[in-house]
């Protein structure tokens, strides 16, 4: 277990592999340990780091700083503590969110973001996780029987402060991230699962009217977690997006998710 402190509370974090930085930041449902596989699979290449934000798995409960603008701070003072450059991100849901965030706010930071499970609007937050009233473990209240349970996401969702859940979904709402990728100015990939009951995928209007550096996938027969659900096919994904980064003329589609390309 590895942590610094960050404007007087500690931040938990973990590092796996040797090569270029990369950032993976969690979502509202689970901590760090989800991206394990991921980033075990990208290790022989790729020095990948994953961070609890506060108030989830094993970082501080910092009630104040349960916002986008409290997790983009914590995110750049971090990489800045660490003394890492600029490097892409990989987030999901909550994270992705920030990810975007510190892109605009701190561009010195971010190459390019992969944003999986993006909210585009406050309505494409499912209601499950809208309602959450906190008290309870999120990742149970929300995800009931709805989607397969993952062992990456259970063993620790139960730290999860349930305040830290309700403040950050309202303040994603709050943001207007298409404005975000409307005026992106590095490369980002949307994923969604098709079948996600969590957050809506973007409707293929909706994804026609963003910025030229941002495309959209969709997997089908996938729900909230494609890098538990379909592992292998996600990180050939993640491989080609770090390697080609918007250039898709050269980027080596597969027929598995061409059709969702523009």
């Amino acid at each position: 277990m590895s942590a610094l402190v960050v404007a007087n509370s500690l931040v938990h974090y973990e590092v796996l592999g040797r090569g270029q930085p990369l950032l993976f930041l969690h979502g509202w449902l689970g901590s760090w340990r989800y991206w394990v596989p991921t980033m075990i699979e990208l290790s022989s290449s790729h020095r990948a780091y994953a961070l609890d934000f506060w108030g989830f798995g094993d970082s501080d409960r910092v009630p104040s700083r349960y916002d986008l603008p409290g997790y983009t701070d914590q995110v750049a003072a971090f990489l800045d503590q660490l003394g890492i450059g600029r490097l892409p991100i990989i987030g999901h849901g909550l994270g992705s969110a920030v990810g975007l965030t510190l892109a605009r706010d701190h561009p010195e930071c971010v190459e390019q973001v992969m944003a999986i499970s993006l909210p585009l609007t406050g309505a494409h937050i499912g209601r499950a996780l809208s309602t959450f009233g906190g008290g309870e473990n999120a990742a149970r209240a929300v995800l009931g029987r709805r989607i397969k349970s993952y062992d990456e996401v259970d063993i620790e969702a139960a730290k999860t402060e349930g305040a830290a859940v309700v403040q950050s979904v309202r303040s994603v709402a709050d943001q207007d991230i298409g404005a975000l990728l409307r005026d992106s100015a590095v490369p980002v990939l949307l994923v969604a699962g098709a079948d996600d009951p969590i957050v809506q995928p973007p409707d293929d209007a909706l994804a026609a009217n963003l910025s030229a550096h941002v495309h959209s996938i969709v997997f089908d027969g996938v729900q909230h977690y494609p890098m538990l659900e379909q592992s292998s096919k996600f990180c050939r994904l993640l491989r080609d997006f770090l390697t080609y980064q918007d250039d898709w003329d050269r980027m080596q589609l597969k027929d598995e998710w061409k059709r969702r390309m523009r």
